[in-house]
């Protein structure tokens, strides 16, 4: 029913670099943290990166990409982004994004959120 649509995936070498784009169809966007998840062909979701509604608030990294992901928004524009430097091979996933309603300190588990978009392949080659 409440649609969130990702785009910016494709294909890369190794240590480049991409950024993903996520714009939500809600309305109160502002009052929504939002995250990224990715999936791997066999392996469960993952969570990559979280950010809150305020600024100071909830902003969390799985450690796999700690220094090399950040996650940003732009509430005027119904947006998230997710900037992904120095991509590895490990990297190559169909990328998700997420939002729940209201404010966490910490939330990087699937079911922590209610909406999800369709996912974009990203994949990283050697």
């Amino acid at each position: 029913q409440v649609p969130l649509v990702e785009s910016g995936g494709g294909s890369v070498k190794a240590g480049g670099s991409l950024r993903l784009s996520c714009v939500a169809s809600l309305s109160m966007i502002r009052y929504l943290t939002m995250a990224w998840f990715r999936q791997a062909p066999g392996k469960e979701r993952e969570f990559v990166s979280g950010i809150g509604i305020r600024s100071g608030g909830f902003e969390g990294y799985g450690d796999s990409v700690k220094g090399r992901f950040t996650i940003s928004r732009d509430n005027a524009k119904n947006m998230v982004y997710l900037q992904m430097s120095s991509l590895k091979a490990e990297n190559t996933a169909v990328y998700f994004c997420a939002a729940r309603d209201g404010g966490v300190s910490s939330a990087a588990r699937p079911s922590d959120y209610e909406y999800w978009g369709q996912g974009t392949q990203v994949t990283v080659s050697s």
